[in-house]
């Protein structure tokens, strides 16, 4: 990352957008799709899209690994998506179902889920499993946004 500018990866087409460090990154949109950086919701992505997400933001991700047929998963989804919107653009919210992507889910030794694991610069830097609510969700991922 840079003083001038730091990267980001577009949620909708997985361009990566140069963001100019003085200005808001909450009002930018991609340079590819026009459509915006940041919409205050998490955002679902498969295998050929994780690696570039994870590796190619220049702000820390947060991944909920989750399942359609977990329970406690179902009820931590409203609370990750409250953290979204109060945490973009600090922060980059991604949602991997561990179903349709089991080889992700073994990569990253995912054991229980719901899971949060926070990346920075390509690498983890923080994990927790099982459900939060709301607050406690956003007070753990805080000292990690950008």
């Amino acid at each position: 990352m840079t003083d001038t500018a730091r990267h980001i990866v577009c949620p909708h087409c997985e361009a990566i957008n140069r963001a100019p460090a003085g200005k808001n990154p909450g009002a930018a949109k991609c340079g590819q799709c026009h459509k915006p950086l940041f919409d205050g919701h998490p955002a679902a992505v498969r295998s050929a899209s994780f690696d570039k997400h994870v590796a190619r933001n220049d702000i820390p991700v947060a991944v909920d690994f989750w399942a359609e047929w977990c329970g406690p998963c179902k009820m931590m989804a409203p609370a990750y998506a409250k953290a979204a919107a109060e945490l973009e653009p600090g922060m980059r919210f991604l949602k991997l179902d561990t179903e349709a992507e089991p080889q992700l889910a073994s990569r990253y030794q995912i054991r229980g889920i719901p899971t949060t694991i926070v990346f920075k610069g390509g690498k983890e830097i923080a994990r927790r499993a099982g459900a939060m609510d709301a607050a406690t969700l956003s007070a753990w991922l805080k000292p990690f946004t950008a």
